[in-house]
């Protein structure tokens, strides 16, 4: 008598590469990280315009902090587009994750794969995670490379006014590139919880992009300085103490604790969606 067979699990590695390769593959992702690599891009010849403006009437301003300053720009370009921009590139990952794949009718058959749903949802959050890193640390080395062309340079200018030699302006840029990557997993996370509840994509980024510019307006009225530290953009403008000589750590501790504790509570709620969700 033959016995029963017995559905075999994938191993984990593979099905990492697998979801790596299935977003690497989509076309809004090569379109999302052509458009990023554009922005330091722009920012710097932009940037460069206006060094020569400040040149040629005279004033120091903009010309003494960037000229021969160039990798302040990737520090620059990524406090630039981490209000909207990467909040965006983020909750499209997160959207196509979970919303993407049951529109598309192939969140059933996951579902009902010999796959544990919350390992699909870790395969799905380590998708979504390492595309953000990997996007953001992209985004640097392309402007790092645009600094150095258009202003050269061999350190970085910090707001307290000494210059960090070249290897810890790299460690400044590196530990930038960390700490924006755990603010945009943050709002990821809750666009992956949000994602776990509908099947339209659409809804997904809509909701999230309008949570993030939510927590800005609050954050701006004094009257709601209890609501504060529970905004997860509020401390996105304390990241700009990596430009400063010492290094302030309390504010940046701060922020990342936040964001981590958004990881948790938007994967947690994802979790408990999926637990219960028909196959």
């Amino acid at each position: 008598m033959s016995a029963p067979l017995v559905a075999a699990r994938a191993p984990l590695g593979r099905q990492l590469r697998s979801e790596l390769r299935w977003i690497i593959r989509r076309p809004r992702t090569v379109i999302g990280l052509f458009g990023l690599c554009l922005v330091p891009v722009l920012a710097g010849i932009g940037l460069w315009f206006a060094v020569d403006d400040g040149d040629a009437s005279g004033g120091p301003g903009l010309a003494a902090i960037i000229g021969g300053n160039g990798l302040v720009l990737p520090v620059f370009t990524l406090f630039l587009a981490l209000p909207l921009l990467l909040p965006l590139v983020g909750a499209i990952w997160a959207a196509d994750g979970l919303a993407g794949e049951a529109q598309h009718g192939t969140l059933r058959g996951l579902l009902i794969a010999p796959v544990g749903r919350m390992r699909l949802l870790a395969v799905k959050s380590f998708g979504v995670a390492t595309m953000t890193l990997f996007a953001i640390t992209l985004m640097s080395f392309v402007a790092v490379i645009t600094g150095a062309v258009l202003f050269g340079g061999t350190g970085m200018l910090t707001l307290s006014g000494t210059t960090l030699p070249f290897g810890e302006a790299l460690v400044r840029i590196a530990l930038t590139i960390l700490l924006v990557t755990v603010q945009v997993w943050g709002v990821a996370a809750i666009a992956m919880a949000i994602s776990a509840c509908t099947e339209h994509p659409l809804v997904v980024m809509a909701a999230t992009m309008a949570g993030v510019i939510v927590s800005a307006v609050l954050g701006l009225f004094e009257a709601l300085d209890w609501l504060h530290p529970y905004l997860i953009t509020t401390n996105w403008n304390s990241l700009i103490d990596v430009m400063r000589d010492p290094l302030p750590t309390e504010a940046l501790w701060r922020s990342t604790a936040l964001a981590g504790c958004y990881v948790l509570i938007g994967l947690s709620l994802a979790a408990m969606r999926l637990a219960t969700k028909d196959n």
